[in-house]
């Protein structure tokens, strides 16, 4: 079982950006006591961070402006008294007070030399202690067994299985899960679609009708399915084949499924069956649970405005009153023929999930499903007193291109484009990085030619080039110097002192701070954006070395300086290694 687990907890990462933000709390702390400042602050909104013009400094806090009003003393005056208690601290070289009371910091040329030494000989720098080993679960694709996965279905396996990478690498303790829809009326247009197969591999000519499923990927389902019953279900009505016809299709996509996600490197820890939920009397008890808290009553809800959604019925029905946790009208759970609705079985599946003790849940939905969102938001809330948290993320849509035209349907697939048609053109390493270049609610453009172009315009090409790169010039540095990391973390770094080293260095050093923030917002496009601008830095350096011999990472008959050249280097490799492993891309050791 591929288990995502947290980094040890004791294995805190140096954050140098919380280092520096914990300085700026104690200096106020001490701003307080010596009665500069009044007691009972929040120092909440108070943060440490790159200022936006690198030229005024390294760092810059916004604590001057947040506590300005509350402390009821002018901001250039609390910022002032800031700088001259920061500056005592040898990690700060310079804090600069500027406009209303920004406070611009530098810092000391060996704390920026201790990131490198840190990098080099923490495995787990970067990683963090936020989650607490707190249990998520993470569910993504859950994609109707009815048909390969298609480039939708693509984005959000890439979306979902980055953001669980990146939450386990943040402290929890991550179960990944698949949510089987075999439970409605999908799977028995499945089953008839693979009946007519059936019957065509018995050499009997078929028609499709409007709605069945006519993809080329169930003629094997239907060989098979010969195979195992021979002509036991030939002119036969449904009530005698349906049922188990409908198993044995669910049961052959699930496995065509599997393999999609694995040659998309997607493995989960569980799949959860939507039948399983029928006749086991779990709904009835997630209802139960609903009702005791009294969100159940029988009623009829007014029309909505626009199209009439599937659930709605002009009579009595009975309702969740989801509106008492913040959805916009009341759910039909059971329609007034007595049947569930579709809604019902959501309810109680994320009720199994509270049951099962997870602390935090996730879902990544399709963009289709956005009124979805608050509706099971409100069912979480209710089940579990609003104790654990839902974030619903929703995938928006792919459009492919190849040759600067739109790309042509599957026709194994019949009406679209399937996952492995993607992996098959450009593999699963460029598949995922290109489908985390935009955030997730963003629409992207998929260009089979650009993603394999070897220019800076192509992410996923830069990053590997520069991790490429690094590897060339070590291999060359073995030559004349020892660069093994544990030799290269005691190397003297003072000799890195241009801008564009320097550049890179601090690069390096908003690691953890930017994983944090790509964990607290679930966002794991943040991690590829990272990873550009780093690759950026570095092959900035690289080229900058064409132009100034001195800066060039191998330094021959000086192996000192190859050393803390190389050394600052290795570091970028890996870094860039954590992140493509939170991505799930492997690199490419070489490019050629």
């Amino acid at each position: 079982m591929d288990r995502l687990r947290s980094p040890a907890l004791e294995s805190r990462d140096m954050n140098l950006f919380a280092d520096i933000r914990a300085r700026v709390i104690a200096c106020l702390d001490d701003m307080v006591a010596d009665g500069t400042l009044p007691d009972g602050l929040s120092t909440a909104a108070v943060t440490v961070e790159p200022p936006r013009d690198p030229a005024h400094g390294d760092m810059a806090t916004n604590a001057a402006m947040v506590l300005a009003k509350p402390a009821k003393v002018n901001p250039r005056a609390i910022a002032q008294a800031l700088a001259e208690k920061l500056i005592a601290d040898p990690q700060i070289v310079v804090a600069d007070v500027a406009g209303p009371g920004f406070l611009n910091m530098r810092l000391s040329p060996d704390v920026w030399q201790k990131v490198v030494k840190v990098a080099l000989t923490d495995p787990t720098y970067g990683q963090s202690t936020l989650g607490q080993g707190q249990k998520m679960m993470v569910e993504y694709v859950s994609a109707n067994p009815t048909g390969p996965l298609h480039v939708g279905h693509t984005r959000g396996a890439v979306f979902g299985d980055a953001l669980a990478r990146l939450m386990a690498y943040s402290g929890y303790d991550v179960t990944k899960e698949y949510y089987i829809n075999d439970g409605g009326a999908q799977v028995d247009v499945l089953a008839r679609s693979v009946y007519l197969r059936y019957l065509e591999a018995h050499g009997q000519e078929v028609a499709f009708p409007e709605g069945t499923y006519p993809g080329d990927y169930l003629v094997p389902v239907g060989q098979a399915l010969k195979d195992k019953v021979g002509d036991a279900f030939i002119d036969k009505g449904e009530e005698f084949w349906l049922e188990e016809v409908r198993e044995f299709a669910t049961e052959r996509m699930m496995d065509l499924i599997r393999e999609d996600l694995a040659q998309l490197g997607v493995t989960m820890d569980n799949f959860f069956s939507e039948k399983s939920l029928y006749g086991t009397g779990l709904i009835e008890k997630a209802i139960s649970e609903l009702d005791a808290k009294g969100l159940i009553y029988r009623g009829t809800l007014e029309p909505p405005k626009g199209k009439l959604p599937e659930d709605w019925e002009p009579r009595e029905q009975t309702l969740f009153r989801s509106t008492a946790h913040g959805d916009d009208v009341d759910r039909p759970v059971k329609k007034s023929d007595g049947s569930w609705t579709y809604f019902a079985p959501d309810i109680a599946y994320h009720y199994d999930k509270v049951q099962r003790g997870f602390d935090q849940l996730i879902d990544v939905f399709g963009a289709d499903h956005g009124g979805y969102v608050k509706r099971m938001k409100a069912a979480v809330s209710a089940l579990s007193d609003g104790r654990v948290p839902l974030d619903i993320k929703l995938t928006q849509l792919v459009k492919l291109y190849k040759n600067g035209e739109p790309f042509k349907m599957s026709k194994r697939a019949g009406t679209f484009v399937t996952l492995r048609d993607v992996v098959d053109q450009v593999g699963p390493n460029v598949t995922r990085f290109h489908m985390l270049t935009r955030k997730n609610d963003a629409p992207l453009d998929f260009d089979f030619d650009k993603v394999l172009e070897q220019s800076k315009d192509n992410p996923v090409f830069y990053v590997n080039y520069a991790y490429a790169r690094v590897n060339s010039a070590v291999a060359k540095a073995t030559m004349f110097a020892a660069v093994d990391d544990a030799t290269l973390a005691g190397v003297d770094l003072s000799g890195l002192t241009d801008e564009a080293e320097l550049a890179v260095i601090k690069k390096l050093a908003e690691w953890p701070r930017l994983v944090e923030i790509a964990a607290k917002g679930h966002e794991p496009h943040r991690i590829a954006f990272y990873l550009y601008d780093l690759a950026s830095d570095f092959h900035a350096l690289y080229n900058r070395g064409n132009d100034m011999p001195a800066l060039r990472f191998v330094q021959e008959g000086d192996s000192d300086t190859t050393q803390a050249k190389i050394a600052l280097i290795r570091a970028v490799a890996i870094v860039i290694l954590h992140g493509l492993g939170i991505l799930g891309v492997t690199p490419a050791e070489e490019m050629r």
